[in-house]
């Protein structure tokens, strides 16, 4: 039996991109395929920050209901988009390789605001949690949008820079001259990592798409959204979580964090385990933030967040 796969995606840029990224790929193994493009609501609502909108998976669920519904065979995401409860009926078909996994800001030329006052601009609510805890004196305004658009907003505001994931940029060649890599900023889980969902019960498909998988980052991955799951209960919060292979020695570099919403909280894990233990390195590590306090920041986010709803 052969099929032409309908590969669902959001329709931006970045989106798009990487839908025909995953197009080739499949392709290029003796596949048919379509790319059919929605308008998610996450694109569509865009006069409030993400938090604010009470929604998991806003970018994701209009592409999981055409795929219920047998309008595509597979969606393309950005994963650290893809809520860590998969609908009924959904898998994890693939991760690819990773690209570069780390924040940056776009700035406009003129860092001496690092030093002083300044004001930068995120629709993330881990990204405005990190930069007021580095930057306590700054003022973090929302950004939303696709990247194009809100690089726009940038040039036409009088903010001093805005964060950015890196990949983002990178895939559609938009990551400008003036820029600083913040790999002190944990990055969101999963971030730089683009994962293909399919029907459980569709397994032409699931074959064909689990040909692109990298085991490496789908581990790594799985490390980061299991400390996410084990943190959130179903609660948006300022969380970032990133693992790395480290070849060399056959280990998992891993560092999370939880942060309150102001930045002024933050509780951290940073460690390194071998390989062999990466299946509840996640887990444990979400489970020592808790202990750690995080159980109390956790009813303290959510409460303030329900009061800016």
């Amino acid at each position: 039996m052969s099929k032409i796969i309908k590969i669902g995606t959001r329709d931006s840029e970045l989106a798009l991109w990487q839908a025909h990224t995953v197009q080739k790929k499949l392709n290029d193994l003796g596949h048919k395929t379509e790319i059919i493009a929605v308008k998610s609501q996450g694109d569509i609502l865009l006069d409030k920050p993400l938090y604010e909108l009470g929604i998991t998976g806003i970018f994701t669920k209009t592409l999981d209901i055409a795929m219920i519904n047998g309008q595509v065979d597979i969606a393309v995401h950005s994963m650290k988009d893809v809520p860590t409860a998969l609908p009924q009926g959904i898998i994890q078909a693939a991760v690819l390789e990773r690209a570069n996994p780390f924040d940056l800001l776009v700035h406009k030329g003129n860092l001496e605001f690092l030093n002083s006052t300044g004001t930068i601009a995120t629709g993330s609510l881990r990204r405005n949690a990190e930069w007021l805890h580095k930057y306590p004196n700054h003022q973090v305004v929302n950004l939303r949008g696709n990247v194009n658009t809100r690089l726009q907003k940038l040039d036409e505001s009088n903010w001093d820079g805005a964060v950015f994931a890196t990949a983002g940029l990178e895939r559609i060649n938009l990551k400008p001259e003036n820029y600083i890599t913040l790999d002190w900023m944990i990055p969101a889980p999963a971030q730089g990592a683009m994962v293909v969902l399919a029907m459980a019960n569709d397994h032409y498909t699931i074959d064909a798409v689990s040909q692109l998988n990298h085991i490496e980052t789908e581990i790594c991955t799985h490390i980061e959204r299991q400390f996410l799951k084990t943190l959130e209960g179903g609660c948006t919060a300022p969380i970032g979580a990133y693992a790395r292979y480290d070849e060399n020695d056959d280990t998992i570099e891993f560092k999370g964090v939880l942060l309150s919403i102001d930045g002024t909280e933050r509780l951290m894990v940073d460690k390194k385990t071998p390989i062999s233990e990466w299946k509840k390195l996640g887990f444990n590590s979400a489970q020592e933030v808790l202990n750690a306090g995080g159980s109390q920041l956790m009813v303290q986010i959510k409460t303030q967040l329900k009061k800016q709803l």
